[in-house]
Parts: structure tokens; sequence; C-alpha cells
């Protein structure tokens, strides 16, 4: 884009965000429909943005106040919109091709924005989206979020039911090897390099910026290489559980909590569940408590039975790589196998369907 037009899109985007901080001040304090969203629940004071525009941020700031209630419950704090992205529908925008022998594969045309605003905003596809474009299964949908650096188009695709044969494995994940599976594979042994790379980097920086999108690749590609054997049942520990203001936040060091920042916990669990899904595989998690600590052999659970790398139990000798016995733990909690020590009570976890 021309700095002219980058500059008229930042100022929307800016105006965007204030109008859906405003309603997620009105819709916190209970939960609302959209469908209530109706001429009168729009109103914003002091705004140019068109009623169009407007019912399209209620409807991103209910999505967001349920998104933070769902994963934080009571202890959730309100979100705030940062004015970055724009999630727009076919209402607002519409993705018309180029010109034959363009310069540009599609222009996407925003409408309907306020102060008579047209955008015409240039796009070029990778081969992400082709390799989704030429897919049967899939069909592009009509929303859109556009950011100053590029707009994410959507796909809907039907899968197959989840397959039945193939191994489960359990999955721990770490700095040293971003994936260790139950059955003593690890992948991704050469992130920690990576981490570091990021961490090194000044916040915001372009270099930064370049880590991260390296780091992300590689974590899309230890996803599909575990993938690639080809399991029924994949268990990861759910490490969303780290988000600051927990319990399990203040019982991990602050470099432990920066490294797993900078590996994007998030982003890598997304990668993995997308390519299970598209693989049909079984995509689950677990809580990951004491799972490094935890012997997989007879349930007792210390803090001394592992030494780095090493877990050697205490209590009955058993010996494994640290992560590998991880995994297992993670696998046979799913389940509802995991050994319980002499004397432990309560139900534990049960068994899913």
């Amino acid at each position: 884009m021309t700095a002219s037009k980058r500059a008229l899109l930042a100022s929307v985007m800016e105006e965007y965000g204030r109008v859906v901080n405003h309603f997620l001040d009105k819709f916190w304090t209970r939960k609302w429909s959209k469908n209530e969203l109706t001429r009168e629940n729009l109103v914003v004071p002091e705004t140019w943005l068109t009623a169009r525009l407007r019912k399209v941020a209620a409807r991103e700031a209910i999505d967001m106040v349920a998104a933070a209630r769902e994963r934080d419950g009571v202890s959730a704090r309100k979100p705030v919109h940062r004015g970055r992205r724009m999630c727009v529908s076919s209402t607002i925008a519409s993705l018309k091709p180029s010109e034959q022998g363009g310069e540009f594969d599609a222009w996407l045309h925003v409408a309907s924005v306020g102060r008579g605003i047209v955008l015409d905003l240039p796009l070029r596809y990778h081969r992400h989206y082709h390799r989704y474009a030429n897919d049967p299964r899939a069909r592009r949908t009509e929303s859109y979020v556009i950011t100053l650096d590029s707009v994410q188009l959507a796909f809907e695709m039907d899968f197959e039911p989840p397959r039945r044969e193939g191994p489960e494995f359990g999955v721990d994940s770490g700095i040293t090897a971003l994936a260790t599976l139950s059955d003593g594979t690890r992948l991704g042994t050469d992130m920690k390099a990576s981490v570091e790379r990021v961490k090194r980097c000044r916040h915001g920086s372009k270099g930064q910026q370049r880590a991260r999108r390296a780091l992300k690749q590689r974590m899309a590609e230890v996803a599909l290489e575990l993938v690639s054997r080809n399991p029924r049942l994949v268990v990861a520990e759910d490490l969303l559980l780290l988000s600051y203001g927990r319990k399990t936040h203040r019982r991990v060091s602050k470099n432990m909590r920066r490294s797993l920042g900078a590996w994007t916990n998030r982003n890598w669990l997304d990668r993995l569940d997308m390519a299970c899904e598209a693989n049909r595989v079984r995509f689950e998690r677990v809580p990951p408590a004491y799972s490094s600590q935890r012997c997989h052999a007879c349930g007792h659970t210390e803090k001394g039975n592992r030494a780095g790398e090493v877990f050697r139990c205490r209590a009955c000798g058993y010996t494994d790589h640290a992560d590998v016995n991880a995994a297992r733990n993670l696998l046979g909690r799913f389940w509802g196998h995991e050994p319980r020590p002499a004397g432990a009570y309560g139900t534990g976890f049960q068994r899913k369907a």
C-alpha cells in the first residue's frame, strides 16, 4: 500500500478499536446476545463509523468477552482492543480477483466505513492460501481480519471422523525438545537456540519479528512431523494454564515464563491442534500439574524425583528420561490410568469417552 492509504487504514482501525472498547465496557457487566444488537444498542458517542461497522465492532466485543470468561472464569479481566486489527464480514468487505496480468492477486474492497471512506487493499496470496483454495473440501468464508500488514482469510473444511487405528501419544512440551512423546521419541530438539534468539532481540524490533516467524514456522514443521507418525490420539499438557494471574503462574520461574512466552505456547498448541484435525487425529489437553515429578510406574510424587533431564523415583527406583516420564503421565492422566500412590484418596481424573 501507499503511505497515504496505510495512514488512512490506521486511522480507521484506531477508531474501530475505540468503538470496540466502548462496547467492551458496556457488555462486561452482563452476558449479551448478538440478537440484542438493535440500532438503539449500537449508539456510540462521537464516532464517525457507520451503523454497519459499529455492529461488526459490537459482535467482536461480545466474542472477546465470551472468550475471556471461558478462558479464565470468575478471575477473568476485561479485555482491551488495541486498534491493530479489524474483523469485517461481507456486509463491509468483498474480495475481488485482480485483472489478468496485474501485480497483485486480488483486492479487498472495504466500504460502508464512514466519512465516505472506501479502501481497496492489494493482496498477494501465498502457498498456504493456495493449499486450501485448491482443496475441494475447503470453502472460503466471507469474513476477513485486516491489519496494517496483512489480510487473514478463513476456510471451512469437512473432515472425516477421527481415525480408530494407530498409536496413542502423550506429548510433553519443552524448550530442550519441543515435543517429547510417550514412546521416547523427541522432536524439535533444535528449539532452544531459536528461543534464545528471540529473547536476545530487542522487544518489538524487526529482528525479533523475524526470529518469531522462524520459530513459529519450526513449530508448524514439528507438528506435521508428529502427526506423520499416524497416531489416533495425541494428549498434550494444557500450557495455557500458565497464563498470568493463575496459581500455576507463580509456581514457574520468571525465566521459564519468559521462555514459554518466547516460543508462544498458545501458537504451539494451536498448530498441533490444526495438524491433528487435518489428519483425522483426536487431540486432547490435560492439566500439567506435577506431571514431571510423578513416577509413571508407582505414582509417587516428589520434587526430588527429577534431576535435570533424569527421572529417578525415590520410592520404587524407576528411571527414565524426565520428559518421557512426563509424557507418559499425561497420556495416563487422560485415560484415568494414572498410578496412585499408597494412601491416596479422591476420585482423581475420570476416563473420557
